[in-house]
């Protein structure tokens, strides 16, 4: 059962971990594609940033948000193989800001060939965030020390 357990949180870490290898390797000075898609998105997002909290917002620079990207994703995943729950909170922490903003299907109409590919997209990553999920909920079930059962002792008279 450990080994299996072990091969499944290597198979699912290795998505996250060779990701963001290549993430990493095109990051060039500019922050390499992932830049360059996330650019025009995260402009949308801090457009709404300042029409709530006004011109006094943070600045979302895309390069930045890449690298964090990365380091959540390689080390995220590099934890979780070992079994820690802190790398499935990160990668869970990856997803949740990543998820709605790369796959934005609610930005077309049904119908459109962009909202279908979308949406597949959005619910594989829901997936994952789902057995992210489940695997820390089995992590804190499980006791941290499982106490030995003592047989009672047979009393002679």
């Amino acid at each position: 059962m450990g080994f299996f357990s072990f091969l499944g949180r290597v198979l699912f870490a290795s998505l996250f971990i060779l990701s963001a290898w290549q993430m990493f390797n095109d990051f060039g000075t500019e922050g390499g594609p992932a830049a360059k898609e996330l650019a025009p998105k995260l402009a949308f997002v801090q457009k709404f940033l300042n029409s709530k909290l006004g011109e006094g917002s943070p600045k979302i620079d895309v390069r930045h948000f890449v690298a964090a990207s990365i380091v959540l994703k390689g080390l995220g995943g590099f934890l979780f193989v070992f079994g820690s729950s802190l790398g499935a909170y990160l990668l869970l922490y990856h997803l949740a800001y990543t998820i709605p903003l790369l796959y934005d299907f609610y930005n077309y109409n049904y119908g459109e060939p962009e909202f279908m590919a979308l949406l597949q997209e959005f619910l594989q990553g829901i997936a994952l965030f789902g057995a992210l999920l489940f695997f820390v909920g089995m992590k804190n079930a499980i006791p941290r020390k499982q106490l030995k059962k003592q047989t009672p002792k047979t009393k002679t008279v």
